[in-house]
């Protein structure tokens, strides 16, 4: 019985032994060091150019990963959406047709929720390693501003359509980092 005992502690020893000596890059994306980041994280993404403008375009600060690249880029939506929620009122303050009114106003109460609600709280969820809650407010987030674009008129899809794709497109790219980050 000694020995079989001996036999299973130097087995469990030497899988504890093999499994530590298994590179940690298995549960990560594996970008190299000596390439550039961004670049390799954004060809993951579905809009690179868009990806890599903006992760470029601001600094990442001391620490590169992708969690601090996310917020990045939920600034940059918080900021999008922000300007185009002031972009619709200045809208609705000086037209006078009434149904462009109206279809402005709708969207302006799509974006409301988005600046105030939507963006802060998928901004607390990733602060709080709560991915799959970042990424259902990122989905709302985006229907809020389909619902703008379906309820626009040929009248105003020149105005917004623009605006509202460029939202869309932050949030599938801040999606796409979200998804590359080891559920730890």
């Amino acid at each position: 019985m000694g020995r079989s005992t001996n036999y299973v502690c130097c087995l469990g020893i030497q899988m504890i032994v093999l499994a530590s000596s298994i590179p940690f890059t298995l549960s990560q994306p594996s970008f190299t060091v000596n390439g550039d980041w961004i670049d390799q994280v954004c060809k993951q993404t579905p809009f690179y150019d868009l990806c890599s403008s903006t992760l470029h375009s601001k600094p990442l600060g001391p620490k590169l990963d992708l969690q601090a690249a996310s917020l990045l880029m939920l600034k940059t939506i918080l900021a999008n959406a922000t300007d185009t929620l002031s972009y619709i009122e200045g809208l609705i303050k000086d037209v006078s047709d009434r149904r462009l009114e109206q279809a402005l106003a709708f969207c302006a109460e799509s974006y409301i929720p988005i600046v105030k609600y939507i963006l802060p709280q998928a901004a607390d969820a990733i602060n709080q390693r709560r991915f799959a809650f970042a990424s259902y407010s990122f989905s709302s987030a985006v229907k809020n501003v389909n619902g703008c674009d379906k309820k626009s008129t040929a009248l105003i899809r020149p105005l917004l359509g623009k605006r509202n794709s460029i939202v869309q497109n932050l949030v599938a790219v801040v999606t796409a980092l979200i998804k590359l980050i080891p559920n730890t």
